[in-house]
């Protein structure tokens, strides 16, 4: 292997017939991206050939066939299948998931094994991914089963971050999702993100209400007043900075979320549905909590627009960067921790 200091950005290529491997070859289209990382693909270079060829993409890709023939200033794309594959760009198939599929597998495992320092995940089409091996509902859940920790769902900017207390699940299940250990838990999670991968000494934290207008005294719903209101109480008499909960509409019309750290929702649209509306393009999915990093950025696999140059790379680059600090400010975290000062 190449020796450098650059940080190892493991990169899986997400669903082929996608606009993954589009974003992916749009951000690396400007050379001056490899000062900052050393990127690793994984998947197969007849694929992505296929895409840079139907797109009229010049961008070179260093193929290997092993991890340790990594160069740090060029692209490289790890071979982890041989034979063909039948690319359909904008149809959702069972093949295209499959390879979607080997793409995660394959550089999970070199994250676990220390050969890449973070993963940036390309979309997933949620339906053809699944198989024996990958019954997740998505990337999130599939991460928390490999690695270690619990893990939170946090879409975020520089300017905003919102996690999520539920992920992917029903409606009708939110309500009796909601326990005060899972909130308990989930607050947990993002403040201790926050220090370790932000560098935030002292968090602070909002939490938004699971009924309109907070439940109105009982009126629409008492879960606010009997599950959230007491626990967050519990929780900043611990001495951390927990807030709430704030009626969602309000909090975001009056741009509440600018006074605090991170934000925290209790069901997926109520965070995802304002925070695209704020910052759709330049939002980034970080997976706090686990052992190692995961980032991705905040839309899905665009099949709609698949093949025809019309994918935006802002979301899949800031995805990038955003990797790329949270793995510095980890880093000082844990040095500052491990090697505190000795007053003598």
């Amino acid at each position: 292997m190449d020796k450098s200091d650059k940080i190892i950005v493991g990169i899986s290529i997400g669903d082929l017939n996608g606009i993954g491997i589009e974003v992916i070859l749009k951000t690396f289209k400007d050379k001056r991206m490899l000062e900052f990382c050393t990127p690793v693909l994984f998947g197969s270079t007849k694929v992505v050939s296929y895409h840079k060829k139907v797109l009229s993409f010049e961008t070179a890709i260093h193929g290997i066939t092993s991890i340790n023939q990594i160069v740090s200033n060029k692209i490289n794309l790890l071979n982890i299948w041989k034979e063909d594959v039948g690319i359909e760009l904008g149809n959702p198939t069972s093949s295209s998931g499959t390879y979607a599929a080997r793409s995660l597998e394959s550089a999970v495992h070199h994250l676990k094994e220390k050969t890449i320092d973070v993963l940036l995940t390309a979309p997933i089409n949620k339906e053809t991914i699944q198989s024996e091996t990958f019954n997740f509902p998505g990337h999130t859940e599939y991460l928390e089963d490999k690695l270690e920790g619990k893990s939170l769902m946090i879409l975020m900017t520089d300017e905003l971050r919102i996690g999520l207390i539920t992920g992917h699940i029903p409606i009708s299940k939110v309500a009796q999702a909601i326990t005060p250990e899972l909130i308990k838990e989930k607050v947990e999670i993002m403040y201790a993100s926050l220090m370790k991968d932000f560098g935030i000494n002292a968090p602070k934290i909002a939490v938004l209400a699971l009924n309109p207008h907070c439940g109105d005294s009982g009126v629409i719903g008492k879960e606010d007043d009997e599950v959230i209101k007491p626990v967050i109480s519990q929780i900043r008499e611990t001495g951390k900075l927990v807030f709430g909960p704030y009626a969602a509409d309000g909090f975001f019309g009056s741009e509440t979320y600018k006074q605090f750290d991170g934000v925290l929702a209790m069901y997926h649209d109520q965070g995802l549905a304002p925070f695209k509306a704020l910052s759709f393009g330049k939002g980034v999915n970080f997976t706090a909590g686990l052992s190692e990093i995961r980032t991705s950025p905040d839309h899905g696999t665009g099949f709609d627009i698949a093949g025809k140059n019309q994918a935006n790379e802002s979301s899949f680059t800031e995805a990038l960067f955003t990797a790329i600090k949270i793995f510095k400010f980890r880093k000082q975290y844990q040095e500052l921790t491990q090697n505190p000062l000795v007053v003598r």
